[in-house]
Parts: structure tokens; C-alpha cells; sequence
């Protein structure tokens, strides 16, 4: 069984071609910067690598160039999409309308557009376009909905319930959800296997940090609570997501700026975070330059960004009770040393001691602990595997 793993993110897409038998990736890449500048595809395939440039507006200019990259003559690994016996699809949000994987029937797709899109309005959009995309050029193909939200489902009441009527949970599902599930739950595996230890023995705080970002504390292999909520807007200030506000602040804002409810929801899904803070950008390669040149709002923006996640891996280990591990992973956490840096900068209370030259060594793509052999709380890098996770969901459900 072959399985093409499409996983939206708002400004990204990855895909992996998965031969389930022995779980290897005969394919896989990454469409960057989408709706940015610069947008790229960096595809693998057949032993070689394959670079296409070209400008992608959206998410269904993206997955166009991904199926053309599976076909292509010189990294292709397939001769035609009947080769594809299922696509898994990543999607963030759910809300209480699905519950595990599902597969996609004309009803399906009709909720995830017209219920969930308003929970994930960045993501689910995105996933649901790649989703049609594929369903035209495989019509007779299974489609699979593998949702973020799966693993956070072990989260207590207090954690995952806001400070509202009873009533109104109760009757319009309004709680944290939480997202990144699928990347959480596999680096928490991955950091149990690389300890040597059982899930159970262990206090994780994850740090999922990309364009999106989310921080979740998991205790004995369970999620127990995570910093997104209701939507991705919520937790640490991301891309060009606020992160945490003040609910009267976003009455204010909208007052101020003669902004609708939902102008006001676009605006702080897609106007701040990051790229509102520095005024450059969302791209944190782009924030670490300019800091570099003197910009002091691009290095507010990663003090910020830093500071919020550090807070979260502190109040995380005091909801645990302890903390055995931190790990890092996704496109920020895995690739930029300097916010790994700041992020645990004043946590030797909690035991930590890091490893600034193992830090600043080179990815390549393997787990790698940038914390001293006599740390109390091991520190890891972690590449997520998202990808893997949805792939076993679809091929279970099939």
C-alpha cells in the first residue's frame, strides 16, 4: 500500500509518498513561502533532488506542484496517481464534529467546510483546497482526515475548559481543542525511545514551533494540556498570528480600526504575531537577519516569541509536577539555534544546563540532545515526523 501524506500548514506543504510494507518514504518534499515571495518546491525522489521555483499564491498552486514533482522524469517515483492507493490530509481543526480519522464522503467534506473552517481559519481552508485538488486529478482514490486534535483529547476538564457558562460548552462545543497533535505525539515518542525509557516514566514539554506554534505538556505519554485553544490563534504570537490577547482589547482594537467581528478575526489571524511586531516579515530567517542589521523590531520580535514559549515550558513543568525533557521540533524549533537559546536561557532552576556548541551544530536531519551530559532535563531536537503518524491513521482506517 502506497499512501501520499499532504500536511497544510499556513504558509507551507509538505507531502511524503509512503510505502506502508516497510514505512519508507519513496517520496517527499516541501513547498515554502507560500503566498510569500519567493515560494519554492524542494522535492526528493528516486535517489536525486529537484528544486522548482515558481510563484504559488495558494495552497492549490502548491499540491498542483506536488503531483507534477511525483510524475516528473527525473525524481519521479510513480507513472500515474492510480499507483496511489490513499491520501491522508492533515487537518488542524475538527471541533466536536469528528473524533478520529475519517474518511472522506461528500457529507464529510461538506462539514469540514461549512463547520470547521471558522476553528482553523488558516489551516482548514488550506487542507480542504489540497483536499479537492487531489480529489480531482484521483477521483476514485480514498481520502482520509487525519485530525491534530486526536491526541489532545486526554486533556482534563480544567485544562481544556475556558471560564464561561457550563452551558455554553455544553451547547456550542466552546473549549481548547489545541492543534499540532500529530507532531506532538510523535516527538514524544521519539524522545521516550531515544531516553531509553517507557512513555509513563516521563514529563515531555513539547515545543512544536513553526509559521504556527504550540507548546504541550505531556505526562506519562498523554497530553495534559497545550497552549493553542479554541482555534490556532491562541498561545505563543506566531507568523502573523497574535497569539493571547485580552478579549476586551480586540473589542477595542476593532473600535479603533472600524473593523467588522470577522475583520477583526483576519486581522489578528493574518496581520500580526511576528510580521506585525517587526514589520519585516514571517519568516524567522528574515526576523534574524534584520536583528542582525540593527533592527530592533525584528529582535523585539524574537524576545517575544522566546519569552512567551519559555513561559509556557515553566508553568507546563509546574502542572506536571517535574520535567524530564524539553524538545524542539517543526521549522523554528528545529533549525534556529537562536530562539532554542533564548527559550531556555533562566531555566537552570528546573535542572536545565545547556549546550551552546552542541546547539549550534548542524542539523542533519537525526535527533541530537543540546543539553550537558549532567543536565537534570535533557534537551532535544527532534525532526517531527507528522507525516508517519497520519499515514498509520490512514492505513488503519483503510
Amino acid at each position: 500500500m502506497k499512501i501520499l501524506v499532504v500536511n497544510a500548514g499556513s504558509s507551507s506543504l509538505k507531502y511524503q509518498l509512503i510505502d506502508m510494507e516497510t514505512e519508507k518514504v519513496l517520496a517527499k518534499g516541501g513547498c515554502e513561502r507560500i503566498g510569500i515571495n519567493g515560494s519554492l518546491l524542494k522535492a526528493k525522489g528516486n535517489g536525486k533532488e529537484k528544486v522548482f521555483t515558481k510563484d504559488m499564491p495558494n495552497h492549490k498552486v502548491a499540491i498542483q506542484l506536488v503531483l507534477h514533482a511525483l510524475l516528473d522524469e527525473q525524481i519521479g517515483v510513480i507513472k500515474s496517481m492510480e499507483e496511489i492507493d490513499a491520501v491522508g490530509h492533515r487537518v488542524v481543526a475538527s471541533g466536536e464534529y469528528f473524533k478520529k480519522a475519517t474518511l472522506v464522503t461528500p457529507e464529510v467534506l461538506q462539514t469540514l467546510e461549512e463547520k470547521t473552517f471558522e476553528l482553523a481559519p488558516l489551516h482548514n481552508p488550506a487542507a480542504a483546497t489540497g483536499l479537492r485538488a487531489c480529489m480531482e486529478v484521483m477521483p476514485e482514490t480514498p481520502m482520509v482526515l487525519v485530525f491534530d486534535t486526536s491526541f489532545h483529547a486526554t486533556m482534563p476538564e480544567k485544562a481544556y475548559l475556558y471560564g464561561i457558562a457550563y452551558e455554553d460548552y455544553k451547547n456550542f462545543g466552546v473549549r481548547k481543542y489545541g492543534a499540532h497533535g500529530t507532531s506532538h505525539k510523535f516527538v514524544a515518542g521519539e524522545a521516550a525511545k531515544f531516553l531509553g525509557k517507557a512513555p509513563e516514566e516521563l514529563k515531555i514539554v513539547t515545543c512544536h514551533l513553526g509559521n504556527g506554534s504550540s507548546i504541550t505538556a505531556v505526562d506519562g505519554g498523554k497530553c495534559i494540556d497545550t497552549s493553542m485553544g479554541f482555534t490556532p490563534l491562541a498561545g505563543v504570537l506566531m507568523g502573523t498570528r497574535s497569539g493571547d490577547i485580552d478579549a476586551s482589547a480586540v473589542e477595542f482594537l476593532a473600535r479603533k480600526k472600524g473593523m467588522s467581528h470577522s475583520e477583526t478575526v483576519t486581522y489578528l489571524n493574518k496581520n500580526c504575531g511576528v510580521s506585525g511586531i517587526s514589520g519585516v516579515s514571517s519568516d524567522f530567517r528574515d526576523l534574524i537577519s534584520g536583528a542582525k542589521k540593527g533592527n530592533k523590531r525584528c529582535d523585539l520580535a524574537l524576545e517575544m516569541f522566546a519569552y512567551q514559549t519559555k513561559k509556557f515550558v515553566g508553568a507546563y513543568a509546574a502542572a506536571m509536577g517535574g520535567l524530564d525533557c524539553i524538545v524542539f521540533t517543526a521549522g523554528i524549533g528545529e533549525n534556529t539555534a537562536p530562539v532554542r537559546e533564548k527559550v531556555c536561557e533562566g531555566l537552570e532552576f528546573l535542572g536545565v544546563k545547556f549546550n551552546q556548541r552542541a546547539n549550534a551544530g548542524k542539523n542533519d536531519g537525526s535527533i541530537r540532545e543540546i543539553s550537558k551530559k549532567n543536565s537534570k532535563v535533557k534537551i532535544l531536537i527532534i525532526p517531527t515526523n507528522e507525516e508517519l503518524v497520519i499515514a498509520r491513521e490512514t492505513a488503519e482506517l483503510l
